[in-house]
């Protein structure tokens, strides 16, 4: 199951994510759980990249066994990061909402 922790902080404002694990929906390669899942995750953090100026950190492991991305804003950021990190939040839910992909993914938010 992917693991995705969205991190908010005091005044509720996400301010970053991180996600591990596979979903094990199908054999790796045709996956479409974690093919989705990946893509929100990598388009987020390219689109943060290209079409704001907000400052971030991200760290990954892409291994077999315990793959994992994190993704932190440095700073508060701005209205278009936070549009784009909801953006992603959303496509997340729709996963984890249908019944048939929701076994494979799991959502939790946390305050740092």
């Amino acid at each position: 199951m992917i693991k995705v922790t969205i991190y908010e902080n005091g005044q509720h404002e996400r301010i970053g994510f991180a996600a591990e694990d596979h979903a094990g929906y199908a054999d790796s390669g045709s996956d479409i759980v974690c093919a989705a899942a990946s893509v929100l995750m990598i388009n987020t953090i390219n689109a943060v990249e290209r079409f704001t100026e907000d400052k971030f950190t991200v760290s990954s492991d892409d291994s077999e066994d315990s793959p994992f991305i994190s993704f932190r804003f440095t700073k508060h950021p701005g209205h278009d990061a936070r549009l784009l990190l909801d953006t992603m939040i959303l496509g997340l839910q729709d996963i984890e909402n249908n019944s048939e992909y929701e076994p494979y993914i799991d959502i939790i938010f946390e305050e740092v």
